[in-house]
């Protein structure tokens, strides 16, 4: 008894008919490498270090690094094939791999609630803010976010839209709120610190502030215009509709901010740097350098 079973192939995202539908598909593949490789690195290099995971501001780079490791691998999926998340939606992940942003999202405004009280209300933080608080809340955005999803997928259809409504709206306040915090905590914290004496503890709360403002302007850069085309079509009732999103220019911008963070996390932290260059790039460079002098031993015997 022979079984037939019809395979459907998702096709890939361009034809292949010009220069650049090679040049986009080429580009995307070189996107998704460099993603994974800075994010997995920034995770490797956290995770292999005693001191900074005893540090709250390191944790919550390694959750949003975690996230931008899987976009960078979703990559791979969502724009080398012919994939459209929005609606009408063709060939997507049931959102599993849009929903990555709000994880990253819900925890950068906790990061920024974390460094509003340990910079205004030290005592209380130090009392009450442990690491297991902080691992709890990453785990929380993670529980949030994929939990809502689930509900969307099990719920009959009218309760999932209204859940979906308010997961749009939800993360509407949650970046308006994101936005506000880091302009208030900018203005307290740079206050504060030309209180503080100048030491260890200083640099290191003036480089989470640094981190902070830096990582809010460019996710409002990436993902500015995509928010705006959201509130402008929803009001309006028009759509512009893309084949994909491998030619969406509004996906590939927003996409970018998966490989930016952690380049500004590295950019912004000498600790993770030399965290990351100990962890995985030396150990690549002294391998990289024994197969060298081996293939030069080879070629003169």
């Amino acid at each position: 008894m022979i079984l037939s079973t019809n395979v459907t192939w998702v096709p890939l995202c361009v034809d292949f008919d010009s220069a650049g539908d090679y040049f986009l598909f080429i580009f995307h593949i070189m996107a998704g490498i460099s993603t994974v490789l800075v994010a997995g690195s920034v995770v490797c290099g956290i995770l292999s270090s005693r001191a900074l995971l005893k540090q709250h501001r390191f944790l919550f780079m390694l959750n949003t690094s975690v996230s931008d490791t899987l976009s960078g691998c979703g990559i791979f999926y969502q724009f080398l094939f012919d994939v459209r998340e929005d609606y009408p939606t063709k060939n997507g992940s049931f959102y599993i791999l849009p929903s990555l942003l709000g994880v990253n999202i819900m925890t950068f405004v906790f990061a920024q609630f974390d460094r509003y009280f340990a910079v205004c209300h030290p005592f209380f933080y130090a009392r009450f803010i442990t690491t297991k608080v902080i691992i709890c809340v990453n785990a929380y955005s993670w529980l949030h976010v994929y939990g809502i999803l689930v509900l969307q997928r099990v719920l009959p259809l009218s309760k999932a839209t209204d859940i979906a409504v308010y997961s749009r709206m939800s993360l509407l306040v949650i970046i308006v709120t994101k936005v506000s915090m880091t302009i208030k905590l900018f203005i307290v914290a740079r206050y504060q610190l030309l209180r503080d004496p100048p030491g260890p503890e200083r640099d290191s709360k003036k480089e989470s502030l640094l981190i902070m403002v830096v990582v809010v302007v460019f996710f409002l850069f990436f993902w500015g215009p995509s928010i705006l085309y959201t509130i402008l079509s929803t009001l309006i009732g028009k759509y512009i509709f893309f084949k994909n999103d491998a030619v969406n220019p509004l996906k590939i911008l927003s996409r970018s901010n998966t490989l930016c963070t952690p380049s500004l996390y590295l950019w912004a932290s000498p600790s993770l740097r030399a965290a990351v260059w100990k962890a995985m790039w030396s150990r690549i460079c002294k391998t990289h350098k024994w197969s060298i002098k081996v293939s030069k031993i080879n070629v003169i015997l």
